[in-house]
């Protein structure tokens, strides 16, 4: 029996009711990953930068987002950088590269160079991720061209401590193997849309590889493009996370062992016009159960700056309340 030499659509789902042999299988399996590699490859930039300190060259990735030459890239790849170079898929460099803005947080920054008619990349949806599910990484090492792993998420809803230390929520881990010089590159459905931005590798850890969801860095570089940061809340205090009393809890009758203390506060900030003293344990913001200092920056990344909210505090063996409008931070 001749076998049927029509070309498989790498974006149609296969019937599963039809037997398939593993030659067919694997066929299916390649198309896929090629046709993602074609569609998406073309928008993955080499990113070269001169660190300022001692003249040191470092490599990473990017993806170009705009026709009109904005690139998202991550934070450590451009942090403290001198000079920054673009090279695109096509060979064409750019020296005169514009740092739009970067938020360490989030490990997140946008570039920009002066182009138009750029190829662009697919933004899609991180929240419709499921483990298991088959992802590509792309990324542009060293400008020779791109390069393409394949493998699927293994876990989602990770964290990872960010150079800052806040939490960057909602992680992707895959197992789709990232060179070095891919931070920054792109992390693809088998539909060629980005689900994340590649961000880091645990070298100790065999096949541990992290990608921060398309859904934060969407959000992060429409404020990085439109205002050049990102608006976070902000109260003024050093803070650190502390066991509670089982005695507190009890008498309380609090559903948290946990909370947040006040070590020091800076002169006229939210904090000191809501009269918070140190060794306040900070234990709620509205309905927000505040059990680690995670959650109290969660909390300010999250609602609106400029809004009066109800905070509840252990003060000695006293709860109390007070009002406390964040700032944006400084």
């Amino acid at each position: 029996m001749q076998r049927d030499q029509t070309a498989i659509d790498p974006f149609k789902t296969i019937n599963t009711t039809e037997p398939l042999d593993d030659e067919c299988l694997m066929d299916a399996y390649s198309q896929v990953v090629v046709g993602v590699a074609e569609k998406v490859s073309p928008a993955v930039v080499n990113i070269s930068v001169t660190h300022k300190k001692e003249g040191l060259q470092a490599t990473g990735s990017g993806l170009i987002v705009t026709p009109d030459g904005y690139i998202v890239t991550n934070d450590h790849v451009v942090h403290d950088a001198r000079s920054i170079a673009v090279t695109l898929n096509d060979g064409r460099t750019f020296s005169a590269v514009q740092v739009v803005g970067t938020d360490p947080a989030t490990d997140t920054a946008v570039l920009g160079i002066f182009a138009t008619d750029l190829p662009i990349a697919q933004l899609g949806d991180s929240s419709c991720l499921k483990v298991g599910q088959l992802v590509v990484a792309i990324g542009n090492p060293y400008s020779f061209q791109c390069t393409v792993t394949t493998g699927v998420i293994s876990a989602l809803g990770r964290s990872l401590r960010s150079q800052t230390g806040r939490l960057i929520e909602n992680i992707i881990q895959t197992d789709a193997a990232l060179n070095p010089g891919s931070s920054g590159g792109a992390l693809v459905n088998s539909r060629g849309e980005v689900v994340g931005i590649n961000t880091a590798i645990i070298y100790p850890a065999q096949g541990l590889c992290f990608a921060i969801p398309v859904n934060t860095v969407k959000r992060v570089i429409g404020m990085l493009m439109s205002y050049g940061r990102v608006s976070r809340g902000y109260l003024g205090i050093i803070a650190r996370s502390i066991p509670l009393q089982r005695r507190i809890v009890r008498r309380f009758n609090l559903s948290q062992d946990s909370g947040v203390e006040v070590v020091d506060i800076a002169r006229t900030s939210p904090a000191q016009h809501a009269q918070l003293i140190r060794k306040d344990i900070i234990l709620r913001i509205a309905d927000t159960p505040i059990i680690t200092i995670d959650d109290l920056h969660r909390f300010l990344d999250e609602n609106t700056i400029g809004k009066t909210y109800e905070m509840t505090v252990l003060r000695g063996t006293h709860l109390i309340k007070v009002s406390v409008m964040p700032e944006e931070m400084p």
